[in-house]
């Protein structure tokens, strides 16, 4: 078996290849825009080939990814992965994974991210997940909220307008890089994502409404995306913003529309405070709580002195890569907002696993949690608390970005 780089010539044997290891046939291109692999970057796709004829698919996008400390850096967002149901369980995924991991090494990236299709996969590779999600549905006659009782919760100011998506995506474009910039976790929309309509709504120009929050001097500052389905369901595809307020604003506007029974906002971060700014609790249902960004990390200095610190001290971190066959040890000193690492045989603090060091690399995943799970050990009194006082986010780690 062969694992080879793709060129442009390769574009329609590398779609039909993945499309066939999912038992899928492609959709045809979203109306008004194009269909999901107009974003591909083809240069950095591979073919896995057995006896001259294609049977796995890998590749990457290019993005950027914003860390605690909003440090934003360049980040392969592994993506179109697949082997055909005659080839697995033969190496195949293995042999493109490592090989992937290795090209891009090769290219000076030092961070990895995927979002998994299923979650026992790709642990086993070295990633973690990162970053969680939710879902919540809130009934219309349920929906009243309560007054706010803090200076804090004070209603936003301004307007909402709406729009449809097919005239306003300098707006949503302008507002989502704003917003990505300052949320740990998510990842950049490259312009021409948005100009091919690669992706879900509201990258896809899909139809939609836009509910467009714009502050007191008339600058958007938020917006949501939305569509009236059968059964008075308003589906919220994204909310966008780092203003609670405004947040709030725009759940108010789509609560109150005209025709809904329910209202279900999809990838709600899981600490966003709208239940609890409903009179009833209980009218907000939360589901599909679950992992959405994975991370791997395949420089660990580099990644670790990449993010910001927000708490000062030093640690010992013992590191196993078993995919790749390395064991290191680092000594992580946090000062400033910076850190330094630098190989040590000092004897560690805690010992863990690649993947959980991708789990909590940017602050969505406790280091206490995984050691009470069983993941990662610990070697002497008070690390636990230190290692979750250092990894620690301004704010939890939240993604929706879908790829």
């Amino acid at each position: 078996m062969e694992i080879r780089s793709t060129t442009d010539q390769d574009l329609d044997v590398l779609l039909d290849t993945f499309h066939a290891a999912l038992g899928r046939f492609p959709d045809p291109p979203a109306e008004g825009g194009g269909s999901w692999w107009s974003a591909i970057e083809v240069d950095r796709g591979l073919l896995a080939v057995d006896d001259g004829r294609p049977v796995g698919t890998a590749g990457a996008y290019s993005f950027e990814l914003t860390l605690p400390g909003v440090a934003v850096v360049p980040v392969a967002g592994v993506t179109h992965v697949g082997v055909l149901p005659s080839h697995r369980r033969r190496g195949v995924l293995t042999a493109m994974m490592r090989h992937q991991l290795a090209d891009l090494r090769a290219r000076g990236e030092f961070l990895a991210v995927l979002l998994a299709s299923e979650a026992p996969i790709y642990g086993r590779f070295g990633y973690g997940p990162a970053t969680y999600t939710t879902r919540l549905t809130v009934q219309r006659h349920r929906s009243a909220f309560t007054p706010a009782r803090t200076t804090a919760a004070t209603p936003a100011t301004g307007s909402v307008e709406v729009l449809r998506r097919a005239d306003c995506g300098p707006v949503l474009e302008e507002v989502y890089d704003r917003y990505r910039r300052a949320m740990p976790g998510a990842l950049s929309r490259p312009h021409h994502w948005w100009s091919r309509g690669a992706g879900q709504p509201p990258v896809s120009t899909a139809p939609r409404y836009v509910a467009v929050h714009r502050d007191a001097a008339g600058v958007p500052n938020g917006y949501a995306s939305y569509a009236l389905g059968d059964g008075g369901r308003l589906k919220v595809d994204e909310t966008i913003t780092t203003d609670d307020a405004v947040f709030a604003a725009l759940a108010r506007f789509v609560l109150d529309h005209d025709l809904v029974d329910r209202v279900v906002f999809e990838h709600v971060p899981t600490d966003n405070p709208l239940r609890w700014q409903l009179a009833d609790f209980r009218a907000g249902e939360v589901s599909d709580v679950g992992d959405w960004l994975w991370v791997r990390l395949l420089d660990v200095p580099r990644a670790l002195t990449a993010r910001g610190w927000l708490a000062e001290g030093e640690i010992v971190l013992d590191v196993t890569d078993p995919f790749l066959g390395e064991h290191d040890r680092y000594l992580l000193t946090a000062r400033g907002g910076e850190a330094a690492c630098v190989p040590t045989d000092r004897e560690p603090d805690l010992s863990l696993d690649v993947r959980d060091l991708g789990s909590i690399y940017l602050g969505g995943t406790a280091p206490s949690t995984l050691v009470r799970a069983g993941h990662v050990r610990t070697h002497r009194p008070g690390a636990v608390a230190l290692a979750d006082e250092l990894f620690r986010a301004e704010r939890p780690p939240h993604c929706l970005h879908w790829f």
